[in-house]
């Protein structure tokens, strides 16, 4: 696979609005050791990409400054001390940053093969996804079968992935959202019941059935103080953003006497030792899930790359369903 010098990408031209983003041309990186470099067919739109457009979410000193944690294509090139891909490779990967472009480099660890019937489009889906929800829901939360199981958000990416995987693994899934079209997509996706957050509430909601064994919330706010109060005994929250604000006053004599767990994690900083354990677990546990149709993307909207404002409107829009993918070549 022969790899030019430079290479179309979508950049932040500075904080701002989706206009913001701009075509530009950029020299293509160059694979370091057990690094791949991937030529990318999709790469997913996820809400921390609007976060970095907005000057909210910084990427990490060592990544690219190019907005895109998800793609899927081939091998185009592969750095030393790679031994499991080989160039033309067809894979999904996270990724620290630069999936706003036509190449795209990963550590060799953090990708993977796509899963069987599944096409690019729909593996550009996974990566940041099942990452998060599986190390949060899963690795970090202790999410077992019989127990019950909250998602917010149950329509975003995150969410339907969420309510997909606990399922699988045996749980009872409840889930909320913001209008009844999304509601019916949760539990057309698996969950038990799906609480309109407009006019249900959802605390009240979880405690007619015993309360939830574990909670996932990007919400944060309001929601923290609700959340507690509709943990079961020795139930379990896990933070994983705050679509509102971080800081909340708690009475943590409620978690004292009644065992709670406060917990929470972000994906981008962790380690490259940390993501490819990530990875691992995600071969072996979620893709049998995807091989026996049990979990499936949800996929809300696709818009060419050098139409990525547009795809940043809709998720500002916060009207999707499921993920907004940007196609970048064939």
């Amino acid at each position: 696979m022969t790899v030019p010098d430079a290479m179309l990408a979508i950049e932040i031209t500075q904080p701002g609005a989706p206009d913001v983003l701009a075509p530009v041309s950029v020299p293509v990186p160059v694979p370091k050791h057990g690094q791949i470099l991937i030529k990318v067919a999709y790469a997913g739109v996820n809400r921390p990409d609007a976060l970095q457009r907005a000057g909210a979410y910084n990427p990490p000193a060592n990544a690219s400054p190019l907005p895109g944690l998800e793609c899927s294509g081939h091998v185009a090139a592969i750095g030393p001390g790679v031994t499991r891909w080989a160039v033309g490779d067809a894979v999904c990967a996270l990724l620290p940053g630069g999936g706003y472009a036509e190449y795209a480099m990963t550590a060799a660890d953090h990708a993977l093969p796509i899963p069987e019937g599944m096409d690019l489009r729909q593996a550009a889906c996974l990566p940041e996804t099942c990452f998060t929800v599986w190390s949060n829901i899963v690795m970090r939360g202790g999410l077992k079968a019989g127990e019950r199981f909250l998602v917010h958000g149950g329509s975003s990416g995150i969410g339907t992935t969420a309510i997909q995987i606990a399922a699988a693994l045996g749980a009872r899934v409840f889930a909320t959202a913001g209008s009844d079209k999304k509601c019916a997509t949760c539990t057309d996706l698996g969950a038990e019941k799906a609480f309109n957050y407009h006019d249900q509430d959802f605390v009240a909601e979880m405690k007619a059935v015993g309360g939830a064994d574990l909670i996932l919330d990007m919400v944060g706010g309001s929601y923290i103080p609700r959340n507690i109060r509709s943990l079961a005994d020795d139930g379990r929250l896990v933070q994983i953003a705050f679509l509102t604000r971080p800081k909340v006053e708690l009475n943590f004599a409620e978690l004292m006497m009644r065992r709670l767990t406060i917990t929470g994690s972000t994906l981008r900083p962790q380690s490259d030792l940390a993501k490819a354990r990530i990875a691992a677990q995600i071969e072996e546990h979620v893709w049998p899930m995807i091989a026996r149709g049990a979990l499936k993307p949800v996929i809300d909207s696709e818009y060419p790359l050098a139409e990525a404002p547009a795809a940043h409107w809709r998720i500002e829009a916060q009207g999707h369903i499921g993920k907004i993918v940007l196609k970048v070549a064939d």
